[in-house]
């Protein structure tokens, strides 16, 4: 493994750990070069997954981009981060095995979508506003009144 310090390739492995309920390895690595310490995660993949986006552009499936994009609306939530790691992984999982290499990204976003609303509504709403493209207020107050329940005093 190259150290992200200096680039030395010859790399040592201080400790390994099973993470994210044993779906991966953590692994604490040394570099003799410069006396950088980093950490490495070792997981499963099953197979290349493609991402189609809307404008017909292929590119290599990203675990790291789809990571951001979910910690970015969870932020400041009270979810566990151990929670975010298996959600992530159960999103990664579920792409991986639905026997297609080429994905659209809209399935992708509803993917997440589905799994952000069943954790926490404010990170579903954030991630929505972007992933749905809102331009205003207005578009926020139509998504959040499609979540709240129907008022039995209203009719």
């Amino acid at each position: 493994m190259r150290c992200p310090f200096c680039g030395n390739v010859d790399t040592q492995v201080k400790d390994s750990r099973p993470a994210e309920d044993h779906v991966a390895i953590r692994r604490r690595r040394f570099c003799p070069a410069c006396g950088g310490r980093f950490t490495t995660y070792e997981r499963v993949q099953l197979r290349d997954l493609v991402v189609i986006k809307t404008n017909g552009k292929r590119e290599d499936f990203d675990r790291d981009k789809l990571e951001r994009s979910i910690r970015i609306s969870m932020q400041k939530r009270p979810v566990e981060p151990d929670r975010i790691d298996q959600m992530i992984s159960g999103i990664v999982r579920r792409l991986e095995s639905m026997g297609e290499t080429d994905i659209p990204s809209k399935t992708i976003g509803e993917i997440v979508m589905e799994s952000l609303a069943r954790i926490d509504t404010v990170a579903y709403v954030r991630f929505a506003s972007v992933y749905k493209n809102f331009k205003d207020a207005d578009d926020f107050e139509e998504f959040v009144a499609e979540l709240r329940p129907p008022n039995p005093t209203e009719s």
